[in-house]
């Protein structure tokens, strides 16, 4: 029914956003990657909410427990329960929504799938289920990083009509995390503070735009028909909550230009074949080609406001929903970990399919 999600190194997530627990099972992780708590807990720190003043107040530590999967600090190669407890969940905060659909919500068309929903906050169409996502995530780039050494970075690129400039040659984690919206212009990021604090008290919210980096993959990830690397990752990332559009290298500029413009010419530098340009975003015929792989996700204003609604109960009633509920004024500046571990996802699956598929040495 649509969670789980990969082909070798497998995702089941689990829970909704105010029940007791939410999580992950990682299947198809290989044996002896050294994990630990710690390790997982670095990327969920970075998305729970209640850290930053900007964000939604639900005040969650999201201490994570892994219950299989490990044992004396490595992977065992068997199902990975990580697994994490909900303690400031208030569904009955929600009980008024029982019978009534919100605006751009998931409550009409999960009960039209279902016929049933968690009314509760939104349940698995929350975005807490992201909780399990990151777990997940955090394992995915620990195995990239153990076996291919391939490091992944995202940040805030634009909210609202407020564009930053990053060049992102040399950026770090700790210039992203420098400032609360995770953008590391540090002039873009002063002004998108303000202008989510100005909307914020007008009970309104704003959408974003989050972009993410890639370094150190290899050529040769990916398939040329079905199972293209970009489309994986389109597919990924647009199945996060909010997530409205998906580009890769040039994206959708490259319908406004030439052949002669966006063509990516080849040339030998440091040993090895290289690209001049990069508008292809690290990512031909469907398959890596050993350049940065570079890609942006838009993400839609909350549709939860700070100001009376306007909804319909489940016998088209016309209802006034009052301003109530926590949430995000913007959400990209949470998503940017999301992101992350979506993208870590992708790319250890198909980094191990690609050892899987690998042609036989010659003798």
């Amino acid at each position: 029914m649509g969670n789980t999600f990969g082909r070798l190194f497998r995702v089941t997530t689990f829970g909704e956003s105010h029940g007791p627990v939410v999580g992950a099972v990682v299947d198809g992780c290989p044996p002896r990657i050294p994990l630990s708590e710690e390790d997982i807990q670095v990327d969920l720190d970075r998305r729970r909410p209640g850290r930053e003043p900007l964000a939604t107040p639900r005040s969650e530590e999201d201490r994570v427990r892994i219950l299989s999967g490990v044992f004396e600090g490595r992977t065992l190669g068997t199902p990975i329960l990580l697994q994490v407890e909900n303690r400031d969940a208030r569904p009955q905060d929600y009980e008024h929504l029982r019978e009534v659909f919100r605006p751009s919500h998931g409550d009409f068309t999960w009960q039209a799938r279902f016929g049933i929903r968690d009314h509760r906050g939104g349940g698995r169409a929350s975005a807490r289920e992201t909780v399990g996502r990151v777990a997940a995530g955090a394992v995915a780039r620990r195995l990239l990083d153990m076996v291919w050494g391939v490091e992944i970075l995202a940040w805030v690129g634009q909210i609202h009509d407020l564009v930053a400039r990053v060049d992102p040659e040399g950026l770090t984690r700790e210039q992203v995390e420098a400032t609360p919206v995770r953008c590391p212009d540090l002039k873009a990021a002063e002004e998108m503070q303000a202008r989510i604090r100005q909307v914020r008290e007008e009970g309104d919210s704003l959408g974003g735009v989050v972009e993410v980096l890639v370094r150190g993959l290899p050529a040769g990830w990916g398939a040329p028909v079905f199972g293209k690397l970009q489309a994986d990752l389109g597919a990924a990332l647009l199945g996060l909550p909010a997530a409205r559009g998906f580009e890769i290298g040039s994206g959708f500029s490259a319908a406004g230009m030439r052949g002669s413009e966006h063509n990516d010419l080849f040339c030998w530098e440091d040993g090895r074949l290289q690209t001049r340009t990069n508008r292809s975003g690290g990512v031909q015929a469907g398959i890596s080609n050993g350049e940065d792989l570079r890609a942006r996700v838009a993400f839609k204003p909350v549709p939860t406001l700070g100001q009376p609604l306007e909804a319909v109960d489940h016998l088209g009633r016309p209802v006034l929903l009052q301003p109530g509920g926590r949430h995000d004024t913007c959400i990209a500046p949470r998503a940017v970990p999301v992101v992350e571990a979506m993208v870590a996802l992708v790319l250890a699956d198909h980094g191990l399919l690609r050892l899987a598929l690998s042609p036989p040495a010659h003798s």
